[in-house]
C-alpha cells in the first residue's frame, strides 16, 4: 500500500514523433478521452492492459516501447 507508480511512457515523445498528434487525436484512436491520455501521459493513471495495448498500436509500437516497468 502506498507505493509510488513506476510505470513510466514515452507517450509525449510518441505523439511528437508522430506528426506532434494531440492527446486528443490519440483518445480518438484509443477509444478513452483526453483527459485519460493526460493522466496516463504523466503517470497519475496506470492504463488498463487493454487501453495500453491499444495506446501501443496506435503508434505501431511494442508495448515496451511505449510503457516501461521499474519494480
Amino acid at each position: 500500500m502506498g507505493q509510488t507508480n513506476h510505470i513510466t511512457n514515452n507517450i509525449r515523445t510518441l505523439r511528437f514523433q508522430h506528426d506532434e498528434m494531440t492527446q486528443q487525436q490519440l483518445a480518438d484512436l484509443v477509444g478513452v478521452t483526453r483527459q485519460t491520455i493526460n493522466a496516463i501521459e504523466h503517470n497519475k493513471y496506470s492504463p488498463s492492459l487493454e487501453v495500453a495495448f491499444k495506446i501501443a498500436k496506435a503508434f505501431k509500437q511494442e508495448l515496451t516501447e511505449v510503457f516501461q516497468y521499474e519494480a
